[in-house]
């Protein structure tokens, strides 16, 4: 995709590409709307959101051409994804306790196997599982979360996919303002400004009247000072490792140096903001009270075991260890270009909120078309017990479904209608006859053009996936 300053975006990722259009029509607005709540709110399924609507709409506008009024239409697909989310949590979903740690490693797998990074997809699937299984904390009311943001992602040209690393800590990519500053501060005592640590100047516009040009000198120290009782009031409050947005100058290097203390400029505030969350630091935005005094409060400075600058590949990095009040840890992406950097980076985001979702939840599903060929049979006889007109939206709805499997099949350059019936004909063994009750975790082999067990083969989605995907297509369609 080329956007109007001729930017390139290279990517498979769903919701990547759908916010990079640009869309008019209300109704293709609900249908990016709806691949970025799945984008926001789970991190993958974002492609099945949208195929999955389109495919619901377009038989809306069958049944709307046969006259059948639009309520019976809306009534329908909604009691079709109420009736199919909850076979769903009943029937096919399965608990991770049951399948052990391989079940997360197999669900970040899968979210990549149709990624940049699929061919390697063991070894990402590792990385992203350890990294977070890293930041698990507890919150005051007993629940476990994961928060991914506590995971820094970072991009570095050269060597291959293969030689990305989990490292310990938060990594950011900047340097030591100086490189007479030391390498490494042990029990280090953070300070983070949003502004500047160079000399004073008078803002634009101010004029000031000297009589005597000796004056000159005492002006030009002043605007010295300032700054310099600046850096000794944060030396005062005990920091040293300091972390800006802004600049730092060569005179306030030296007071640095003098200090044995850390300056780190130009940090992006995004990460400033998350460092501050590690760390229990405050950000701060100048250092003046209400009154106007200055002063640095000790509360206001975040603590980490250690802040390091290490190698990696061609660059310097700056690493935070031990940080006082999240686990941190960072991802480090090694490609060929920036293309394939960006891509491996909404990858390896996908897989963690897909491992993320796993792990809250503790539930998983079989990928590879399985859920959607056992709700579309499901449906189809849930259907015909019903006397009213939303029959035929459900069994439209569970003839929607199939979309999945059918587009699995067509891009792996399969015979799609063969091997759709195939699937079919085990899910209603599975739902027709006890003894066969194994058959509904089938799903399509697209390597070898075969249906098979995905549930032993490891295929396997976060159940939170496929249930925020069928809410979130038939609330697009029905709206």
């Amino acid at each position: 995709l080329v956007d109007d300053i001729g930017d390139v975006t290279i990517s498979n990722d769903g919701a990547t590409i759908l916010k990079l259009l640009e869309v008019e029509h209300p109704a293709a607005r609900l249908l990016v709307d709806a691949s970025v709540a799945q984008d926001e709110e789970v991190g993958d399924g974002t492609t099945s959101v949208v195929l999955l609507a389109a495919e619901l709409l377009k038989r809306a506008g069958v049944l709307a051409s046969n006259k059948i009024h639009a309520t019976n239409i809306i009534a329908g697909y909604r009691l079709a994804s109420r009736e199919a989310i909850r076979y769903l949590k009943e029937h096919l979903a399965v608990s991770t306790d049951t399948l052990g740690r391989d079940s997360i490693v197999a669900a970040a797998r899968t979210s990549m196997s149709s990624k940049i990074i699929g061919k390697d997809a063991e070894f990402f699937a590792d990385i992203v599982v350890r990294a977070i299984e890293s930041c698990k904390s507890v919150t005051p009311d007993g629940r476990t979360v994961y928060p991914i943001k506590a995971i820094n992602i970072l991009k570095q040209h050269g060597r291959s996919s293969r030689a990305s690393e989990l490292v310990d800590g938060f990594a950011l990519n900047c340097t030591r303002a100086s490189q007479a500053m030391p390498k490494a501060v042990r029990n280090a005592k953070l300070a983070l400004l949003d502004f500047d640590l160079t000399k004073a100047r008078m803002r634009m516009g101010v004029q000031v009247l000297i009589s005597d040009p000796n004056k000159l000198e005492e002006v030009r120290r002043r605007e010295c000072d300032i700054t310099k009782e600046r850096i000794e009031k944060l030396f005062a409050a005990g920091a040293n490792v300091v972390l800006t947005t802004k600049g730092v100058d060569d005179m306030s290097m030296k007071y640095f140096v003098e200090a044995h203390a850390m300056a780190v400029r130009r940090v992006k505030k995004d990460d400033l903001r998350r460092i501050a969350k590690l760390t229990g630091a405050t950000i701060l935005t100048t250092l003046a009270d209400e009154e106007g005094n200055e002063s640095v409060s000790p509360a206001a400075l975040g603590e980490a075991e250690e802040v390091a600058e290490e190698r990696v590949g061609d660059d310097e990095m700056i690493f935070i260890r031990g940080p006082k009040s999240e686990r941190a840890q960072s991802i480090v992406l090694r490609g060929a270009n920036s293309f394939m950097l960006d891509e491996m980076h909404r990858s390896v985001h996908d897989a963690l909120c897909a491992v993320r979702r796993t792990l809250e939840s503790r539930k998983v599903v079989p990928g590879g078309g399985c859920v959607e060929a056992a709700l579309s049979i499901y449906l189809e006889n849930f259907a015909r017990g019903l006397g009213s007109r939303e029959q035929l939206a459900i069994a439209e709805f569970a003839e929607a479904l199939l979309v999945i499997p059918k587009t699995l099949a067509v891009n792996a350059a399969l015979d799609a209608t063969e091997l759709v019936a195939a699937l079919r004909a085990y899910h209603h063994l599975a739902q027709s006859n006890p003894d066969k009750k194994g058959y509904q975790r089938f799903g399509l082999d697209v390597f070898a053009g075969t249906v098979v067990n995905n549930l032993e083969r490891g295929v396997l989605e976060p159940a939170m996936s496929k249930i925020k995907a069928l809410g979130l297509a038939a609330e697009a369609a029905t709206s």
